[in-house]
């Protein structure tokens, strides 16, 4: 019998990674295999599992603990499961980076079983969740990914340079982490690619983390809590990385300064999303709308707005691209907006290659639709939402219906457009008809709460297409 070598092994079961079974009937073949088999069922291991198996696993992790750690959760009443065996390898080793909330099912499990009342109960888990997050530092090595939501001082732990210094994508929750520990996470890591803030703030640990990255490609800001005062020195931090970042995604426009777009001419990617109320940021609208305009992003090629109003702004800004947009999404609910024409004839003249628009369209504007069918034929994916807020003309959307019918791409298979337009049920089978070459992969109305003119003639009309396979999918396939 022919023995393949360690190297054909490896291969062989990398592929088998997401068959847990088979891989386990093979790490029982002999002691060659099993040494294989083990670490590449530790890197993948899966944390979710049945509750009998996630104890066995969380009662393998808790035996890896160093003496010193059971030593001092012992003295501290931490009673830990008895593990009659020590573990045959260094599990740990193998493993991803566990996210906080594998380390809180495995302190949960712990004191279920101790059962434990203690007023100082909070200081034990503490402790044990100190120990824990103790032994995958020292134990893991050149971890890539890394989800922070600890208060544990992760960077001051032994093996802490080992661990986190070849970090490519790190995650934090500044409600956790306090300012010393993202200073010393700065010092260790220096080669984030992507950089993803939770609750930020003008933390001068977070703007020394972001300053001590020597190639930060993007950044993600994520905040759902207003806290007091403008983040200005993050700003200019987000600024001194111009020349590095190319994607940044923003949720939250009222806790930080607009004024680091003018720097970031080497953006690819740009969110932008509006999460408090009109009433309460029309300033900062009206401060990131300028920036908007100002701007250049020669080689944007997604640009997403939520909230903003800023149709104008927004013209502006694609008028400075060359050419490269394939996805823009703008999303407003605020009814007084204006120039969606404007919007749609700019990226009619300068986005040749986009794939993907929905935005929001006054139905006066409907003629500027032609334009961006003849110029934009690489059109996947449309669609228009209504800002009208009462439409007293009768079939104002058979125009955009008969548009679509003319010049429409052969690309074009996801149609989205608004319930609020009135359709006569000629035209709107007439542009179903039209599409039995090119077969509509999703066609949708988007509802609207104040006024829906679809009715059950309409519904039937996408049934009855959706039978003769002219229409894949519709939020109205049922029969």
């Amino acid at each position: 019998m022919i023995k393949l070598n360690t190297d054909c092994l490896n291969l062989i079961f990398n592929e088998l990674q997401k068959d847990k079974n088979s891989l386990y009937s093979c790490l029982l073949v002999n002691k060659e295999w099993c040494n294989i088999v083990v670490p590449i069922l530790w890197k993948e291991v899966s944390w979710y599992v049945d509750d009998k198996s996630e104890k066995k696993l969380f009662n393998t992790i808790l035996s890896c603990l160093s003496l010193t750690s059971k030593k001092l959760l012992n003295d501290n009443n931490i009673k830990l499961p008895i593990i009659k065996k020590p573990p045959i390898f260094n599990y740990i080793s193998f493993c991803e980076f566990p996210e906080a909330e594998i380390v809180d099912n495995i302190i949960e499990m712990v004191f279920e079983e101790l059962n434990d009342n203690d007023e100082n109960d909070e200081d034990k888990r503490n402790l044990l969740e100190q120990e824990i997050y103790k032994l995958f530092v020292s134990q893991c090595e050149k971890i890539k990914e890394l989800s922070w939501e600890t208060s544990q001082p992760l960077p001051l732990f032994p093996g802490a340079l080992k661990c986190f210094s070849k970090l490519k994508s790190l995650d934090i929750d500044m409600e956790y982490i306090d300012s010393k520990s993202l200073y010393e996470m700065s010092k260790i890591s220096k080669n984030l690619y992507e950089l993803f803030i939770e609750n930020f703030s003008n933390d001068s640990g977070l703007i020394s983390l972001i300053d001590a990255q020597k190639n930060l490609k993007s950044i993600s800001f994520y905040s759902y809590k207003n806290k007091e005062g403008n983040c200005k020195e993050l700003s200019k931090a987000i600024a001194r990385k111009s020349n590095t970042i190319n994607f940044i995604s923003l949720t939250s426009i009222s806790t930080i300064t607009p004024t680091f777009l003018t720097s970031l001419n080497n953006l690819k990617f740009i969110s932008i999303y509006n999460r408090e109320k009109y009433d309460e940021t029309r300033e900062e609208i009206k401060e990131f709308q300028k920036y908007l305009s100002i701007s250049e992003f020669p080689n944007l090629r997604y640009l997403l707005i939520n909230r903003l109003s800023c149709f104008k702004e927004i013209s502006m800004l694609i008028e400075k691209t060359k050419g490269n947009i394939i996805n823009v999404e703008i999303s407003d609910s605020d009814k007084t907006s204006k120039n969606t024409g404007i919007l749609i004839k700019s990226i009619s003249n300068n986005c040749p290659r986009i794939k993907i628009l929905s935005t929001y369209l006054e139905s006066i504007d409907f003629i500027h639709v032609k334009l961006l069918l003849l110029n934009c034929r690489d059109l996947e994916s449309l669609r228009f939402y209504s800002l009208n807020i009462n439409n007293e003309n009768d079939n104002i959307g058979d125009e955009l219906l008969d548009i679509l019918t003319k010049y429409s791409p052969n690309s074009l298979t996801r149609i989205r457009i608004s319930g609020s337009w009135k359709y006569s049920i000629n035209i709107f089978e007439q542009f179903f008809d039209s599409c039995r070459e090119r077969i509509l992969s999703y066609f949708a109305i988007i509802p609207d709460n104040i006024i829906n003119y679809i009715k059950d003639d309409h519904k039937s009309i996408i049934r009855k297409y959706i039978r003769e396979g002219v229409i894949k999918s519709s939020n109205y396939d049922f029969y």
